[in-house]
């Protein structure tokens, strides 16, 4: 490679040596045309012109006085004509002229001129004759001007001097040998990369697999990658279906006349020997639905408490696994923070999970007198993005209000108590809620079966905790739910609640108005009473979208819909929930609420459509009034009814 570069160079120099050798002399040919061109020719002599003559008239001897001597003067005749007085002339015939172009002598070229004695002297009479002898060039004629004084002369561009070829030459060296070092670098980098990848490829002993398996950087890996082809795995369209068969046409028992079963969550490893405790949908990802587990009493190991994370597109294991030092009885997703789960804990404590960190709690309330000391059986969010609380109650007769990012000591707290209790003032809350709208009053149900309204601070005409004289009676044991109408419509429901109890009922309220709070000891009876349960009710929920729809689950498995604008007598459906095990909790889906979900006792979700029951008119609005005013006529409000009553 140096030879072949050094013999470059080299053709380099004898190309640049060839071309100043040109280039030198077109410029002399360049500059002697010129000259050549602008230079006057010199006159002739008069011997120069002479001797022209002489060669062209034959070099003849010249006609003088001292040729013929005075005796004998010059003579002249005609050609070829004899000599006078013995002594010849000069031939001056055609061959001595034979140089001229068409001139002809003339016939007397001697005339004599003198005649002394015996002697005749002629006088020699020349006769000018024009003979182009030459053709000689005409004199090239100058024309200056005022504005052009010099011819243009054009130049060529020079070449580069020897000393620039010299540094340019030195410059490729250079570029040459980094060059060539450049690729002993890269071969030796490359050597020693081949050198890496042989020893990454060995085979790994025992000790260093292990040492991998539990890393966590490989444990998250799997974990995240797993769940993604998992729910890919999931999906439920039939790839390979043929549309040119007639579509199959079957029923499943286990559904209803309009519901549909869509799958069942269980993970034999998580939720082996537990039961649902609590349900809650995602008010942001409609795929994700929450519930809440208490302990497994066969596995001294494994936590308490569990709350699990599911996704509609991942069916064999949940999402997140949380845990808990106790059992989780109730559970909700923040509806301003979508990573955020709370938990109620059968010890009291309040528990807050973060999607992105591990399995244990981010935060929990410290087991003290400050908060909560029985189980927290009822949670609820309310306020807006910016301010908001959440509201927890427990068998204890207290409500206590948290803030999200501080969870050492209730913000508020406030203990419910009523003098009319046989054994104890506190007042053991099982159910809360809030209407539509409200984050200062709200509504308890306890374990004696009595309902009471609350306020968390002081208003006009009332004062902060339990409202002492108004008492909703109609349950005859422990309220187990409790529910207020969605108020989203042309026709304002917002002061119906529903509540279902141990004693098989789901019973009707109409709230009594807070802004005129009784003086004396009030008692208000339901609005309306559904006694189609053969089992304990554990809980009831208010559709959503639709006015006059709502469900309920109880101790058979059993799920009932009720449709009031449809009969207010049996439930347009009822479906028994997989193998007939108590239904806990249920909860409708935040966004149309088409699916539910429904924990069971045997610790599996199951999650229901409900079809088009979902969607509303505008005239369920005024059918469901219409319906209200029939119901109210047939079993006024104000009247008095015990728990075990039928219609």
């Amino acid at each position: 490679m140096q030879a072949s570069r050094r013999a470059e160079l080299q053709a380099k120099k004898d190309k640049i040596e060839e071309l100043r050798r040109l280039k030198k002399a077109r410029e002399e040919a360049k500059l002697a045309a010129a000259t050549a061109a602008t230079s006057p020719t010199p006159p002739r002599s008069r011997k120069e012109v002479d001797d022209i003559l002489e060669e062209v008239l034959g070099r003849g001897p010249r006609l003088s006085d001292g040729g013929l001597g005075e005796s004998t003067p010059p003579m002249a005749s005609r050609p070829e004509s004899p000599a006078i007085s013995g002594l010849p002339l000069p031939s001056l015939g055609r061959g001595a002229l034979s140089g001229s172009r068409g001139s002809d002598v003339g016939s007397d070229i001697a005339t004599p001129v003198e005649n002394t004695g015996s002697h005749l002297r002629f006088v020699v009479d020349f006769v000018d004759v024009e003979q182009e002898l030459f053709e000689f060039p005409q004199k090239q004629r100058v024309v200056y001007n005022k504005e052009i004084q010099t011819a243009p002369v054009e130049t060529e561009p020079t070449g580069p001097s020897e000393e620039e070829i010299r540094q340019r030459l030195l410059q490729e060296q250079e570029a040459e040998q980094e060059r060539i070092r450049q690729e002993k670098e890269f071969e030796e980098q490359n050597r020693q990369l081949d050198k890496e990848i042989e020893e990454e490829l060995r085979d790994l002993t025992e000790e260093e697999r292990a040492s991998i398996f539990i890393a966590p950087e490989f444990l998250d890996f799997v974990e995240t990658s797993s769940k993604i082809v998992e729910r890919a795995l999931s999906d439920a369209y039939d790839y390979i279906r043929d549309y040119t068969i007639g579509a199959e046409v079957g029923t499943d028992d286990s559904e209803g006349n309009r519901v549909k079963r869509i799958c069942a969550f269980y993970d034999e490893q998580v939720n082996k020997n537990r039961s649902i405790t609590d349900v809650d949908w995602s008010p942001k990802y409609p795929e994700l639905s929450v519930a809440s587990y208490n302990k497994n009493p066969a596995a001294l190991n494994e936590p308490d408490g569990i709350v699990a994370v599911w996704n509609l597109h991942m069916l064999e294991r949940p999402e997140f696994v949380f845990h808990s030092q106790s059992d989780v009885l109730s559970v909700s997703f923040s509806p301003f923070h979508p990573n955020l789960v709370f938990g109620g804990s059968y010890s009291g404590q309040i528990l807050l999970w973060d999607t992105r960190s591990k399995h244990l709690p981010v935060l929990k309330t410290p087991l003290s007198a400050s908060g909560h000391t029985h189980p927290v059986y009822t949670m609820q969010m309310v306020g807006t993005q910016n301010a908001h609380n959440l509201i927890t109650g427990s068998t204890d007769g207290m409500v206590c209000s948290w803030l999200v990012d501080m969870l050492a000591q209730p913000q508020e707290t406030l203990d419910l108590v009523h003098s009319g209790h046989n054994k104890t003032d506190e007042v053991s809350v099982t159910a809360l809620d809030f209407p539509d709208n409200e984050t200062t009053t709200f509504w308890v149900g306890t374990e004696e079966g009595n309902v009471y309204q609350a306020n968390r601070y002081d208003r006009a005409g009332s004062k902060a905790g339990l409202n002492q004289y108004d008492v909703y009676r109609g349950h005859a044991g422990p309220v187990t739910g409790l529910s207020f109408h969605p108020a989203a419509g042309p026709v304002d429901f917002s002061d119906l609640f529903l509540t279902c109890s141990v004693d098989w009922t789901v019973k009707l309220w109409r709230t009594k108005g807070a802004a005129k709070p009784s003086t004396s000891a009030n008692t208000i009876t339901p609005l309306y009473s559904f006694e189609e349960a053969d089992d304990y009710v554990y809980d009831v929920r208010w559709h959503p979208n639709h006015p006059a729809l709502f469900g309920a689950a109880d101790g058979s498995g059993r799920f009932d819909l009720w449709n009031l604008n449809v009969d207010t007598e049996v439930p347009v459906v009822s479906t028994v929930i997989g193998t007939g095990r108590a239904i806990n909790k249920f909860a409708w889906e935040c966004k149309d609420g088409r699916r539910v979900g429904l924990g069971s006792s045997d610790g599996k979700l199951y999650v229901y459509d409900i079809g088009d029951m979902a969607s509303s008119k505008e005239s369920d609005w005024i059918d469901l009034q219409r319906s209200l005013g029939a119901m109210a006529g047939g079993i006024g409000q104000g009247t008095t009814m015990d728990g075990d009553s039928r219609k």
